[in-house]
């Protein structure tokens, strides 16, 4: 099994391209997996430098509802002609930033997603999508390991409301005795999403790739370091190598390396892992 980080913040070589977004590529013997596809088609530009071929993609999968994520879905439908895209019903949703004291600003998908809906294909709660590939959603929340996630909302029939991410999903990779979990934000708080992952697992994975957002912890607030205290002290407990940034924040980061040592790793355009 090998993953490669397309796109993320940070990049960690030269020629490859940065923003603010994900996209994560998977190979394992029996399939080419994308897994979201950053705020536009800058990925594309990314995997050609490192000599990944986006046509070959059987499978792809949308994590959640959010622009800096299936914002380069329609770009990803160009070059690559056969992959069904996996993603929450949900995920169609209206979605927005909504910063104290500032009108909501829209974060959801292009609007042109839903006209592609040939290539859709709405998941529920667990949905096996061959042998060694499993979505997940449904994680049992512990509000306490919860993500910080303040400014993010939804807009329903009755107004505004705190987002509830039931458009978020996750991705399970087995192969050779080896298993890795995917998670596009980890807005349920990554403890949370790796307790569910266990429970299919019956184990913990050995890898994870994913954010984890925490980037909005505020390090004077005591609430924040209650929060990445808590969230270092479970992962810690497993043998798991993790691979974050994105949505993480470098205050948070540098918190969870003092717990997690070698097995906290950089997730910048570039960086892989083989299993």
């Amino acid at each position: 099994m090998k993953i490669v980080t397309l796109l993320e913040n940070t990049a960690c070589r030269p020629g490859l391209a940065a923003a603010r977004g994900l996209s994560l590529y998977v190979e394992t013997a029996g399939h080419k997996v994308l897994f979201d596809m950053g705020p536009d088609d800058t990925f594309l530009a990314n995997a050609q430098a490192l000599g990944i071929d986006l046509s070959a993609v059987d499978t792809a999968v949308l994590s959640h509802g959010h622009s800096d994520h299936g914002g380069g879905l329609a770009a990803f439908c160009e070059v690559n002609h056969r992959a069904k895209i996996y993603l929450r019903r949900e995920a169609l949703g209206a979605y927005f930033a909504a910063p104290a004291g500032q009108e909501p600003r829209y974060i959801g998908l292009p609007r042109k997603t839903a006209m592609l809906s040939e290539r859709l294909a709405f998941t529920g709660e667990c949905k096996a999508l061959d042998k060694g590939l499993l979505l997940f959603s449904g994680v049992e929340d512990d509000p306490s390991l919860r993500a910080a996630a303040p400014k993010l909302q939804e807009r329903t029939g009755k107004g505004f409301c705190p987002d509830r991410f039931i458009h978020e999903q996750h991705l399970l990779v087995e192969e050779g005795g080896k298993a890795a979990l995917l998670a596009g934000c980890g807005h349920l708080g990554i403890v949370n999403i790796l307790r569910a992952a266990k429970r299919h697992l019956g184990r913990a994975p050995d890898v994870v790739f994913g954010g984890f957002h925490l980037f909005e912890l505020d390090p004077e607030d005591p609430k924040s370091e209650a929060l990445a205290a808590a969230t270092a002290e479970e992962l810690v407990k497993e043998n798991t190598v993790y691979y974050t940034g994105h949505c993480t924040g470098d205050w948070a980061y540098a918190r969870l390396k003092e717990a997690l040592g070698d097995r906290l790793r950089p997730m910048d355009c570039g960086a892989s892992a083989e299993l």
